[in-house]
C-alpha cells in the first residue's frame, strides 16, 4: 500500500474534506504547518510528513533548529515564526518540543502545539534533567553510546562548548531501531550534534500552559523513555496519541504523526 493509500485509510474523513476545498477562502485560513527537528538529525527528517501535509493543501515550513542553546534556538525559531502570517501549528521531535515549549512564547498566532516523541519541559528544568533515570529508565543515550567534541559555541558561556553525537555503531539501536540499516547508517553520518549547553540550559515559562497541546508518544523509543514521555504529556494536560514506534517516528511512522498534526489543525478551525 503506497503512503498516499495509507493515508486515506487513516484519515478519511480529512481527506475527503480537503478534496472539496477549493475556494481562495478555504486556503487562506488554512493554518501553517511548522515543523522543528531534534538533535542528532535534520529538516529532511521530515521529508515524507512535510510531502503528506503539502498533498492536502497545508503550508508547511521546515526551521533548522540550530542546536546551540535551548534560549538561543528557541529565538531563532520565534524569529521565524514571526514572519509566517496567520494561524500555526507548531510541532516539535524530540529536543525540539523543547525548543516549541520555548519559541511560542509571546506568538499569539501559534494556535497549537504538537509534541512527537519530545521533551515537553517545565520552567527550571532541561532536557538533562526533566526525567529522573531512575523513575523513567530505558534510554539508552548515555556516555557509552555517545561522544563529544569540543566546538567553539556563541551560546554558550565562555564561547567554548562541546558537541554530542550518537555514535555511528549505536545509532540505529539508540535512535532509529524500526528504520532500516542502511537509512540509519546514512541518519548517522548526517546526524547534527546537540551542545552541552542546549542538553543543560534550564527551559523558561511552558507555552503549553497556555497553548492546546498534542503529545504523539512513542512506546518503542530508546532515547526518550515512553513512561517519562506520559508522564510529560499528562503534566501538559495534552491530547495524547499512542504509536509502536522508535525515537524515530517521523521516519519509520510519518502516517501517526501526519494523523496527530490534522488532529491539532482540526482543533484549530
Amino acid at each position: 500500500m503506497t503512503f498516499s493509500a495509507a493515508l486515506a485509510v487513516l484519515l478519511p474523513t480529512t481527506a475527503g474534506a480537503v478534496a472539496t476545498a477549493g475556494s481562495s477562502a478555504d486556503v487562506t485560513t488554512k493554518p501553517t504547518i511548522v515543523f522543528v527537528h531534534g538533535a542528532f538529525a535534520d529538516s529532511s527528517g521530515w521529508k515524507t510528513d512535510i510531502a503528506a501535509v503539502q498533498r492536502l493543501g497545508y503550508p508547511v515550513v521546515a526551521a533548522p533548529n540550530p542546536l546551540r542553546g535551548l534560549s538561543s534556538d528557541a529565538d531563532y525559531i520565534r524569529s521565524v515564526l514571526r514572519t509566517i502570517s496567520g494561524p500555526i501549528v507548531l510541532v516539535g521531535h524530540s529536543y525540539g518540543g523543547a525548543v516549541i515549549t520555548n519559541a511560542a512564547r509571546g506568538v499569539d498566532n501559534v494556535k497549537a502545539l504538537v509534541y512527537v516523541g519530545a521533551f515537553v519541559p517545565d520552567a527550571g528544568e532541561s532536557i538533562a534533567t526533566v526525567l529522573d533515570p531512575q523513575k523513567y529508565p530505558g534510554s539508552l543515550l548515555g556516555p557509552g553510546t555517545t561522544l563529544t567534541r569540543p566546538a567553539p559555541n556563541p551560546s554558550a558561556p565562555g564561547g567554548q562548548d562541546a558537541d554530542i553525537y550518537i555514535k555511528p555503531q549505536d545509532f540505529q539501536k539508540v535512535f532509529a531501531a524500526d528504520v532500516s540499516a542502511s537509512e540509519a547508517s546514512v541518519m548517522a553520518a548526517t546526524q547534527r550534534p546537540l551542545s552541552y549547553t542546549a542538553e543543560t540550559e534550564a527551559s523558561g515559562d511552558p507555552a503549553w500552559k497556555t497553548i492546546p497541546s498534542w503529545d504523539l508518544v512513542t512506546l518503542n523509543d530508546k532515547a526518550i523513555p515512553p513512561a517519562g514521555q506520559r508522564f510529560m504529556a499528562e503534566r501538559a494536560r495534552a491530547h495524547v496519541a499512542y504509536v509502536d514506534s522508535s525515537h524515530a517516528v517521523m521516519v519509520s511512522h510519518p502516517q501517526a504523526v501526519v494523523r496527530i498534526v490534522l488532529d491539532a489543525v482540526r482543533h484549530v478551525g
